[in-house]
């Protein structure tokens, strides 16, 4: 194996591998690096297209004006909230319904399985999505975002071969020693899933944090709004320097680098909780595939 390793072949190899890994990690990283650099840059320097990886003309104004803006943080918070309320709705749900699809010997299984891939293909649509949110109460509240989609089908069936993939000697052990399925579920299967749930959390959480289209059709207070929409307004065009609570001198540079900077401080906690689930991720995908 050493001889192959030293061998010229194996270390042009190596060469080329690594400038290709490189080269796609660059390509990944530029447009975050380039909307890092934006929004600290100036107006002019932005406008002219002189920022790539560095900021030109250097300043904070625009995140002295965002910070100062009430109604970011209030819909920064919603969005919080939004993220942390249905995050748990997914995973409750998800892991209960997996777990009873994982076993074979339950009645209508099949129908169960049936149903919910069925949903990935066809939807009621987005007026009967309306009329039915609006019949329940839940224009303008936090249900109208966190309910509809609660489940993903694709979640759904990774968890689900995890599940059957766990040795049915589990369930035969912990019956003996006297656990009901309640029991056994909640003190070996899911200790035991801590991979898969972690995967699941990332996956529902950046789904969740990302959303915007629910909020944009159910709500109309901007209270309510999560900070999605913040940013789509900005993007849109919709909410001018003034909604940000700058000064007349400052409106040129905040008009420039505000959806920059909106976006930097949109994305800034998946990429902080990121880190601290990533080393699940592979693990938790993997095992659910075994028998996927």
């Amino acid at each position: 194996m050493s001889a192959v390793k030293t061998s010229p072949s194996y270390r042009v190899f190596t060469v080329i591998n690594t400038l290709f890994l490189l080269g796609i990690v660059f390509i990944t990283l530029f447009p975050f690096v380039n909307i890092v650099a934006q929004s600290f840059s100036s107006n002019a320097a932005i406008v002219a297209g002189r920022v790539s990886l560095w900021p030109v003309g250097f300043n904070t104004t625009t995140y002295e004006a965002v910070a100062g803006d009430a109604m970011f943080w209030r819909n920064y918070r919603n969005t919080v909230v939004y993220t942390v309320v249905a995050t748990a709705i997914s995973l409750v749900l998800t892991t209960c319904y997996a777990y009873v699809l994982s076993k074979r010997q339950v009645k209508g299984r099949n129908l169960l399985i049936g149903i919910a891939v069925f949903t990935m293909f066809f939807n009621g649509g987005l007026i009967p999505n309306y009329i039915l949110i609006n019949s329940l109460g839940w224009m303008n509240t936090m249900w109208a975002v966190v309910v509809p989609n609660a489940i993903s089908v694709f979640n759904l069936l990774v968890m689900k071969a995890f599940f059957e993939g766990m040795p049915v000697e589990l369930e035969e052990a912990a019956a003996i020693d006297g656990l009901n399925q309640l029991q056994t579920f909640g003190m070996v299967i899911l200790p035991l899933a801590k991979a898969v749930l972690a995967t699941m959390l990332l996956f529902y959480a950046v789904a969740h944090w990302n959303a915007w289209f629910g909020a944009f059709l159910y709500m109309t207070d901007k209270d309510m709004f999560p900070v999605t929409i913040y940013l789509r307004n900005m993007i849109a065009g919709t909410t001018g320097a003034n909604d940000v609570g700058a000064s007349v001198d400052n409106q040129t540079q905040i008009a420039g680098n505000i959806k920059a900077v909106t976006m930097v401080l949109t994305v800034l906690p998946i990429l902080t909780v990121y880190p601290f689930v990533q080393r699940y991720f592979v693990t938790g995908v993997m095992l659910g595939s075994v028998k996927g």
